[in-house]
């Protein structure tokens, strides 16, 4: 294995990552705006207010990504099992 290919495995699993995270931390984030702002506007400063749609929201945005990011997984561990001889070098 050369330093190259190295490179170029470690940005694919960096690069998979990203894209496997970024729908759930979307989701967070547009959750936790929301949610604020609903706060400022009721003046609700309870903390169970705050955690469970947000835990709500994650879940849903797992359940409907779920699919997808398996099948990202699927492509990526397959590139990486696929062919071990240019390991082997």
């Amino acid at each position: 294995m050369n330093q190259q290919l190295a490179v170029q495995v470690f940005r694919e699993a960096l690069m998979t990552t990203f894209w496997l995270s970024l729908p759930l931390l979307a989701i967070g984030f547009i959750a936790g705006i929301v949610i604020s702002l609903i706060q400022i506007v009721t003046s609700i400063q309870d903390s169970a207010f705050s955690t469970v749609p947000r835990l709500a929201a994650f879940l849903v945005g797992l359940l409907v990504f779920l699919p997808w990011m398996l099948m990202k997984m699927i492509a990526y561990t397959t590139m990486v099992f696929g062919d071990f001889s240019r390991y082997a070098k």
